[in-house]
């Protein structure tokens, strides 16, 4: 059952038109050649770019891309050169053998209707290798190592590097390139005071600044003729202090454009923003407004980006008259046929990006292959393949969380004969808390997607009922998955049972009520989620509804007209209903284990409504004063002790698995399967969870 009250992604779902996005699915005449549609599949790293043994996985990744529709995709970044790269070894296109290489993935895009083009990035200072250059000698915070600053002459010879790289992607049999001036790298370090200190006719003013990337542009396109997609990443919104004016980003677009760029896209924040662009909590097309400001002001097509992740809000922006195009990258790792499915009005089929950031970026921050949390097939097409089961097996699926919804809907769409039991009333289990967080709204898009999957599947659906073994022994399943979860874990606290304590489900499940004075015990994900819950204010912002972009870009701190350097502004103070305690046991960095590229977001976001973070705790008791600690230095030493003067603590100390039922029927010579929480109850890992049910699945 699917809550009715969500409101985010409905506005055109399952009405009967024949074309249901007149502007999302409209031809794009680029002169010498025309995209089927308006949605470019925009860059993004997956790992598979960096090893040449892996070309054929990303031959068949695009393809799958192509194969469902998209009118133009982008590869990850490829370095021009080697002081340009990423990291050691990293995706380079710099030499014949490469670009001969890379029709392997050239030929299966054309071969499935769809066109590509490479994307040109030179790292600068954002290197993570000994050899990087920059404009000036500086360290980027995201780096260990410093940059080398380039003479004049070395910056000739990095262009050169560009052009040939441009010209060798021709030769691999790209329909373009993708000029990276965006997000903090090379080309954008030239353009900005902060990272360009030079005197010479690369640095000082403006008009110095930006001829790097005019010239990129103007000598590519001058190698390449007129008859090559050029994309160039404009970065619009630099995010950052000592960034570009709104004038002087309109300056370069239409220099740009006059140095023969074919599509301008937009590029927003740098690495080392402070301001999150993409992340869950970000508003759907949070950032369309600053492309359709610059909007009209070239003559060739303009896209935007970041956080559009349904055909609604993609028709909705160019609907608006806010670009010509709509970039989407972790959408198309979600589902890799969302735009044929937008072409045949199964919107409601979508398998939508949640913007979790947990199995693509944090991966490849981690030098791992990126993923997809709803969709583990994604960069794992050739590995993970869901053919038809030879023999159709009666399978039971016991649980409707993560894990046993990837699993039931895996085995049906392979030909098994499919049961699913739930001892709720409701599929999604640990979702249908999660989607309460603030900021966490799109995980009603996943128990939508799944319970749609279900309905289209025809798989036997049987909630409110908890299964156990005696039925699962009398009705001999050829196979049972066990997928029954997680039980909260109680800690061994003096005073544990005060009726000041709350378990978490107590206060997402059981909505009991929370006094003014809350103590967190945990400060794992489900200690950050509950203390975003407690500090929000529903009355101003009811459940299931995103907060506006103008109350986002007030709380992060970012200019409504765009118009100041890097587009910033003073954050608003953002008034908490409660006084947060959030605590943990060890002594490091509160919430160390969240998300590389989202826990930081969490912690300002907390920080930010005057969450106070406590870190080294030893919980001594619980009684009517509150709850007292003691405060533990790095050798266990007590180095303070507190009474905190609280109404509710509420424990979110980690979990336990469920997995009595699945202990029975094994003993009793089912054939069983364990997956999800009740396999490893560390944390809430949906990520492991739903590529663990799909993996089992897969292999019946």
């Amino acid at each position: 059952m699917i809550d009715q009250g969500y409101t985010l992604n409905k506005s055109l779902r399952g009405q009967n038109m024949s074309n249901p996005y007149p502007n999302l699915l409209k031809p794009l005449d680029l002169g010498f050649t025309e995209l089927k549609n308006r949605v470019l599949m925009g860059s993004m790293h997956t790992g598979l770019e960096d090893r040449f043994w892996n070309i054929h996985k990303f031959a068949r990744y695009f393809a799958e891309r192509a194969e469902g529709g998209v009118g133009l995709m982008v590869t990850g970044g490829y370095s021009p050169n080697l002081s340009g790269q990423l990291s050691p070894l990293a995706s380079t296109m710099n030499n014949r053998g490469t670009a001969m290489l890379h029709r392997h993935v050239t030929g299966a895009v054309h071969e499935a209707g769809g066109k590509i083009c490479l994307q040109l990035l030179h790292a600068g200072r954002y290197g993570y290798q000994p050899l990087i250059v920059s404009a000036s000698a500086t360290k980027a915070p995201i780096s260990p190592f410093k940059a080398r600053a380039l003479s004049t002459r070395a910056v000739e010879k990095q262009i050169d590097d560009f052009v040939s790289a441009a010209k060798l992607a021709r030769l691999a049999g790209y329909d373009g390139v993708e000029v990276m001036g965006s997000e903090g790298y090379f080309i954008n370090q030239f353009l900005c005071e902060r990272t360009n200190k030079r005197t010479d006719k690369w640095g000082g003013p403006y008009e110095n600044r930006m001829r790097l990337p005019v010239e990129i542009v103007r000598r590519i396109r001058e190698a390449v003729g007129p008859d090559f997609i050029i994309i160039y990443r404009l970065s619009m919104l630099d995010l950052v202090d000592g960034g570009q004016t709104w004038d002087q980003v309109v300056m370069l677009g239409k220099a740009i454009e006059q140095a023969g760029a074919t599509i301008i896209n937009t590029g927003i924040g740098w690495h080392e923003a402070r301001v999150p662009t993409i992340v869950t909590s970000v508003p759907r097309g949070g950032f369309a407004d600053v492309t359709g400001k610059f909007y009209g002001e070239v003559d060739i097509p303009v896209c935007t980006t970041n956080r559009i992740n349904t055909p609604e809000k993609g028709e909705e922006i160019l609907a608006a008259g806010k670009a010509d195009m709509v970039s989407m990258a972790r959408p198309l790792l979600a589902d890799s046929e969302f735009v044929r499915k937008a072409e045949q009005d199964r919107a409601d089929e979508i398998n939508t990006c949640i913007a979790c950031n947990q199995a693509c970026l944090d991966h490849v921050f981690k030098a791992k292959r990126a993923s997809c949390l709803v969709n583990p097939r994604a960069c794992h097409e050739t590995e993970l393949v869901l053919t038809v089961a030879p023999v159709a097996k009666r399978v039971a699926v016991v649980g409707a969380g993560p894990a046993g919804l990837a699993a039931a809907t895996t085995a049906a769409r392979r030909g098994h004969r499919v049961t699913l039991y739930e001892a709720d009333e409701r599929i999604g289990g640990q979702f249908n808390y999660a989607k309460r967080i603030p900021g966490k709204e799109e995980f009603y898009e996943t128990l939508r997607y799944f319970q749609r999957q279900i309905d289209l599947l025809d798989i036997e659906l049987r909630l409110g009922t908890r299964v156990d073994a005696d039925h699962l022994l009398a009705e001999a399943y050829d196979d049972v998955i066990v997928a029954t979860g997680v039980k909260p874990r109680t800690p061994e606290i003096e005073g544990i049972e005060h009726p000041k304590v709350l378990g978490y489900l107590d206060v997402l499940r059981e909505n009991k009520p929370v006094g003014s004075r809350v103590a967190v015990i945990g400060a794992g994900g489900i200690g950050f989620d509950v203390s975003e819950f407690l500090t929000h204010d529903f009355a101003r912002h009811p459940e299931g509804q995103q907060i506006s972009v103008a109350e986002w870009q007030a709380e992060w701190g970012v200019d409504a007209g765009f118009e100041g350097a890097g587009g910033l502004a003073e954050r608003q103070p953002m008034e908490s209903p409660r006084k947060i305690y959030l605590m943990q046991r060890k002594s490091g960095k509160v919430g160390a284990g969240l998300g590389k590229t989202s826990g930081w977001v969490h912690r300002s976001s907390l920080k930010h409504r005057d969450v106070e973070m406590i870190r080294g705790c030893r919980y001594d008791r619980i009684d009517d004063a509150g709850l007292h600690i003691s405060i533990l230095d790095k050798n266990g030493k007590v180095s303070n002790t507190r009474v905190l003067d609280v109404d509710n603590v509420v424990i979110c100390a980690g979990q336990e698995s469920f997995r009595e039922l699945f202990d029975r029927i094994s003993a009793n010579g089912v054939k069983a399967h364990l997956i999800g929480g009740a396999d490893v109850a560390e944390e809430l890992d949906a990520k492991r969870a739903i590529r663990q049910g799909t993996e089992v699945a897969a292999a019946l």
